[in-house]
This record gives structure tokens, sequence and C-alpha cells, in this order.
């Protein structure tokens, strides 16, 4: 177990051909939402995952689904991300390389005051959400049960410190774009192109050229 950041934060990963609709809903909407509607414009994730996803249990939720959840990274430059950069993998049928991916930053502590004030459940885990064997708590008190030297990690191919850096936090459903602190890019074009569809939907969310946080 490990002290967890004074400030913590956390990330959301998706393709930038995927921002309209968020912006239009003005929020995240978990995978089993969005599967409903038909699915993403793009997908950057494990088919395989994503499928068992819909129906793996959220332990301290019972009855609810990880696909139920929006899922965020306690991270940027996540170990997803280096398998896109790579060029995928098994059923990882995106090769479009990083820069169309986007970083959605948000406040750790204001997402769950959030989530509390309006009743929504949230949880984490402390690897790979999508695992069999990944345990959840819904307790700010039990977040020294993740790894936060392995999430922070720049170096992560040992496997337990691999594990540890897919450690996840989860809100039921939906999240609201108005929590956003950021969106982080790897270009100064992706940067532009983001910024143009903020303005077309009438929100000025800062948006950064933040190269550290790809490879």
């Amino acid at each position: 177990m490990t002290t967890p950041p004074a400030k913590p934060f956390i990330y959301h990963i998706t393709h930038v051909d995927n921002l309209p609709a968020i912006l239009a809903d003005r929020a995240l909407l978990c995978d089993a939402k969005i599967v409903a509607r038909g699915g993403p414009a793009a997908t950057i994730g494990f088919s395989h995952i994503k499928q068992r996803r819909l129906t793996l249990p959220v332990g301290c939720h019972p009855g609810t689904s990880v696909g139920d959840y929006v899922p965020f990274y306690f991270c940027p430059r996540s170990v997803m991300l280096y398998v896109i950069h790579r060029g995928g993998q098994g059923d990882l049928t995106y090769r479009g390389g990083q820069e169309p991916v986007l970083h959605l930053e948000a406040d750790l502590e204001q997402a769950i005051s959030w989530a509390r004030g309006v009743g929504n459940r949230w949880a984490f885990t402390k690897s790979n959400a999508g695992a069999y064997y990944s345990d959840s708590w819904c307790d700010t008190s039990a977040l020294s049960q993740v790894n936060w030297e392995a999430v922070a990690a720049r170096q992560w191919s040992a496997p337990e410190v691999k594990e540890a850096k897919q450690a996840e936090f989860l809100v039921h459903e939906s999240f609201p774009w108005h929590l956003l602190a950021r969106v982080g890019v790897r270009t100064m074009q992706m940067q532009e192109r983001v910024e143009t569809l903020l303005e077309q939907a009438g929100l000025a969310t800062p948006v950064q050229v933040r190269t550290e946080w790809y490879y």
C-alpha cells in the first residue's frame, strides 16, 4: 500500500472522432450506454475486454458491471496508450496511432464530491477493472490500496508494476463534461481541431499540448 498524492487526477482517453457525441451529451457515457446507441464513432480498446466488462461485476456495487461505469486511469501515458502507440495487438483493430487520442483530465476529489452530491455510484480498483481477479472499493480511506508509485512510473516493464499502473476509477453511467479540468493532446494540430469542436459546442475547456502524456 502507498500514500495517495496530495491532489490526484484521473484521466479518460478517447479518440477525437468520439468528441462530437461527447460534447452533444455534455458528458462521458459508459460503454453499456454507448453500445445501446450502436457503438462509438471510433473504438480504441480491445474488443474482447470491452465485451467482458459489460458483464463483469463491480464487487462493491452488487448488481452493476464494469461496463456500466465510465472508466478513468489515475495517470496519463497509460499502458493502453502504449499498446496503441505500438500499433495494437490481438483484437485491437484500431491502428491510427496516438495523435487522435485525447486525455480528458479531472480532479479526483471533485469527481467524488460531485458523485456523492448527486447520489451517483463510484468505485476504484488497484489493477485493470476488466480483469476477472480485480477487487473494487468505494471508500476514499481505501485509496492506499492503489500502488501510487506504480501509477506514476515511467518504466513499467516489471509485471507487478504494469498491472498496478492500470488501476481505474469508475463512475456509474455518466460523467459530466463540466468536471473536466482540461483536454490534453499530442500536437498543435490536434489542439486546434479540439478547440474548434469545443467552440462550436459553446464550451471553453482548456486544451493543452502535453507531449509528456504520450509515448
